[in-house]
């Protein structure tokens, strides 16, 4: 349905999340980005197998999202257990750069957020430092997840990476925020 809000899920792998928020949440339209097509075909092949008529993935790379998506067309971000880009020469690459960010802020609604879900504690510090000391309205900044009893379903989503994370004991950690 044309009328319905649009969630991104950004580095989407096979489509774990945008898979179980699409369930969850049927008047939603739910779109998965992601770079590799043999990931998206799992999700796809999943989205066919069960009729999921709120969920679609296109392969390509986030930089092109202004590309894609119109001004205030979406809703909601998602960036699911991203690859943190530790290397200093490999900054720009981060989902949360500020060059990133400025892309998130053109094609999202004035109240939309941005939700930031990884095992990367680098990421996540980070992250949370950008949003300190910028135009931004820190929602929720939580440094593990599975600490506290926490009153949203869509935090409990478990991607297979999230399952091996947590497996060697790694916090999940969760940021949530908005554009001033």
């Amino acid at each position: 349905n044309n009328d319905n809000p649009i969630v991104l899920e950004l580095g989407c792998g096979k489509g774990e999340y945008a898979i179980n928020l699409a369930r969850m949440n049927p008047k939603v339209n739910y779109i998965g980005i992601d770079i590799k097509g043999s990931r998206l075909c799992v999700g796809a092949e999943i989205v066919e197998k069960e009729n999921l008529k709120n969920v679609i993935f296109i392969r390509t790379q986030i930089e092109y999202l202004l590309s894609i998506f119109l001004i205030d067309e979406i809703y909601e971000i998602w960036i699911t257990f991203p690859d943190p880009q530790i290397k200093f020469n490999r900054r720009r690459k981060r989902l949360t750069h500020p060059k990133m960010l400025e892309k998130y802020k053109i094609i999202l609604k004035s109240n939309g957020v941005v939700n930031l879900k990884t095992d990367s504690l680098f990421l996540y510090g980070y992250t949370l430092g950008l949003l300190e000391n910028g135009p931004y309205n820190i929602l929720k900044a939580i440094n593990d997840i599975y600490s506290i009893h926490y009153n949203d379903n869509r935090l409990s989503i478990k991607t297979y990476y999230e399952n091996q994370f947590l497996k060697n004991n790694q916090p999940i950690t969760y940021l949530a925020f908005s554009f001033i």
